[in-house]
């Protein structure tokens, strides 16, 4: 025996009649039908014999519809128990600049409407960990960009995005359709902190840096820098950007992925749902 089929039981027990107790059940009357006969194949009894109006509990039938109610109803106090418990269960977020504000519009309350009663945290970091806390173990799991080493993290992407040269509106090249690293040649670069992944920074710097210049840790800096000193930086195309500057696609790099990461080993349950809800948040 099984809740399901125990509940079922139930139903017809309560109602006398199949065909209502089918439409409580928000389910036709067949498949009901067969969950009955099997669960009185299964105990070797008749827990019902027909009557002109519907159908009618045997002796065997109300001992069982005796016992199913404290069943059922302690079916109910466990799943309540559990409920509360996971009150206190907490998914840590990870996420690189404004990467989450990207899908959390959707991601959100879909996320919630699943677990309302789990408490998330949020995790921001700068442009010097990718992983936005995944390889420092700090996050369960990430919303962030690529590309990054992601030895050791799955990943899924949710949408690809072409990438600019981030310039003021009055440069000569502004005008242009696309720009390339050769057309930047013998610019200043803005500066990632010391340390940052190699691939992050290979992709995200269209030259070699300048040590001379302060380090850049967030979106906003790098732009500003380009809005005031002129620094060549890299931005995805659809990046908010203050007045006075403007992105122009740049030639030979591929898209960057916005995905949502986590770590190959040892993923929770609760990770393992908030990939599924942001995987059906792509492309959105």
């Amino acid at each position: 025996m099984d809740l399901r089929s125990l509940r079922y039981f139930a139903a017809v027990a309560e109602e006398r009649h199949i065909g209502r107790a089918a439409n409580r059940l928000h389910m036709t009357q067949p498949p009901l039908s067969r969950a009955i006969r099997h669960l009185e194949d299964e105990l070797g009894v008749v827990l019902f014999e027909r009557t002109p109006k519907g159908v009618a509990l045997t002796a065997a039938g109300r001992v069982l519809y005796d016992e199913t109610g404290t069943l059922l109803a302690q079916a109910e106090r466990i799943r309540s128990r559990v409920t509360d418990a996971a009150e206190a269960a907490t998914l840590t977020v990870g996420t690189l600049a404004d990467a989450a504000e990207h899908v959390g519009g959707r991601l959100i309350p879909l996320f919630r409407a699943r677990h309302p009663h789990v408490n998330v945290t949020i995790h921001e970091t700068d442009l010097g960990d990718p992983t936005a806390g995944l390889r420092a173990g700090l996050v369960d799991v990430a919303m962030t960009r690529t590309p990054f080493d992601a030895t050791g993290i799955s990943t899924h992407v949710l949408r690809s995005v072409s990438v600019g040269a981030i310039m003021r509106v009055n440069d000569p090249l502004a005008e242009r359709t696309s720009v390339s690293v050769a057309d930047l040649v013998g610019r200043k670069w803005v500066r990632l902190p010391d340390g940052t992944d190699p691939v992050w920074t290979a992709y995200w710097t269209g030259g070699a840096p300048d040590t001379a210049l302060p380090v850049m840790r967030t979106i906003q800096e790098c732009l500003q820098a380009a809005l005031w000193n002129g620094t060549s930086a890299l931005a995805p195309v659809d990046q908010p950007l203050p007045d006075g500057l403007v992105a122009v696609p740049f030639s030979g790099r591929p898209p960057s992925d916005l995905v949502v990461a986590w770590p190959k080993a040892g993923r929770s349950p609760l990770v393992r749902s908030f990939v599924q809800v942001a995987e059906g948040t792509s492309g959105c």
